[in-house]
């Protein structure tokens, strides 16, 4: 009885371990990737063009001395703001007082010596009326008076030149700015020449921003504008912006006021300028900014988030989703940057659906699931993706 029972056993388990073996497994299906993506549309985009510049004197003036002389006295406290016409030097001036006394006799002699002709003349000319005495005595006497006339001008111009001179003893600032240092120090000779510098003074409102553009990028930006892939502003008027060393941007906005006319042969550049209003004097001379150049705009720019965009062995590429709600390889050309996104120059023209952020779970032909940002079920992989 035992045997019986146990073959039975056996044969149900056997029967049964059959019968498990033949039964194939479920097919697992894999769930579709999720993805996030943008809705390209073509707009008209704002172009900003970034150069490394330098701060510049609007107008820097170099102070120098017009006489020769010993230094006097500085009236100045270097590196403070100086007003027109504030004294900034002083020259000794006795020897210019001296000299303009000099002056100022020479001429009383040449006005008494030109006194004593005329009243010679005024007795000649009566008497070679009347034959009384020979033509010569009276060219003689008309010729002393003319020199002596001549002689007074001459001294009246001596007297002003003392009084220049005299007057160039103290030195004044010719704008409102900010002064340097004092090249030299009380009681220093001035000289001339190189030896006659004494300081200068910048003026700081307005400043001006400086910056120069390649040949290459001057040639690229106007066919760009020929093609009509870009459009400049009206009268080609940009405005200036600039960002400070720490990434500040100024709160003040410039103009280009001059663009030079040829190519530096030493640098292959054009030199820009831009003048900028600086009334808080925070901008100084020889700062190092960025120039922004804003106005210009691409019409009709595709642009794509720059995470969307993958690198592939052929180049720069997107995924795009089809009507079907399946990836698809798309081959692009990149633009210049713009914040955080690229301009698209070939590849997409506008309504294709693109990959931003699960990029890297797809192949081509798969079938995708479309959420929001915060992860949400926005399109299923079933349905038309928009």
């Amino acid at each position: 009885m035992n045997t019986r029972l146990k073959l039975s056993i056996f044969l149900i388990s056997f029967s049964f371990l059959l019968t498990s073996c033949s039964d194939k497994p479920e097919q697992v299906q894999q769930a579709a990737p999720e993805v996030t993506v943008v809705k390209i549309k073509p707009e008209d985009t704002p172009v900003v063009s970034e150069y490394v510049a330098k701060t510049a004197s609007s107008r820097r003036v170099e102070i120098r001395s017009r006489v020769v002389g010993f230094l006097d006295k500085r009236e100045y406290e270097e590196g403070a703001m100086v007003d027109v016409g504030q004294v900034l030097f002083r020259i000794d001036p006795k020897p210019f007082e001296a000299q303009l006394d000099a002056a100022k006799a020479e001429l009383k002699q040449q006005e008494a010596r030109m006194e004593t002709a005329k009243a010679n003349l005024d007795r000649i000319e009566p008497l070679a009326k009347q034959n009384a005495v020979a033509k010569k005595e009276l060219d003689d006497a008309l010729g002393s008076y003319r020199s002596a006339a001549a002689a007074v001008e001459a001294a009246k111009a001596k007297v002003v030149q003392a009084e220049l001179d005299l007057g160039y003893t103290t030195i004044t600032s010719p704008v409102h700015g900010l002064s340097s240092f004092a090249n030299l120090r009380e009681g220093a000779f001035v000289g001339q020449g190189t030896d006659s510098l004494l300081t200068y003074v910048a003026q700081i409102d307005p400043m001006w921003i400086e910056f120069s553009i390649s040949e290459n990028q001057l040639l690229k930006h106007r066919k760009n504008v020929i093609n009509g892939k870009l459009v400049d502003p009206k009268n080609g008027d940009f405005v200036v912006e600039i960002v400070l060393a720490d990434g500040t941007v100024y709160p003040q906005k410039g103009h280009i006021t001059f663009a030079d006319a040829s190519l530096s042969e030493e640098t292959g550049t054009f030199l820009i300028r831009a003048e900028i209003a600086n009334p808080d004097k925070n901008l100084r001379p020889g700062m190092f900014v960025r120039a922004n150049l804003k106005g210009a705009f691409r019409p009709n720019a595709i642009l794509v988030p720059q995470r969307a965009v993958q690198q592939g062995a052929k180049g720069s590429f997107v995924w795009e989703i089809d009507n079907e709600g399946k990836a698809e390889f798309q081959p692009i050309t990149l633009g210049p940057w713009y914040g955080d996104q690229w301009f698209i120059t070939e590849g997409l023209e506008g309504g294709e659906t693109v990959v931003v952020n699960g990029a890297l779970k797809l192949r081509a032909g798969v079938l995708v699931k479309i959420v929001d940002t915060n992860g949400k079920d926005k399109k299923s992989s079933s349905e038309k993706a928009e």
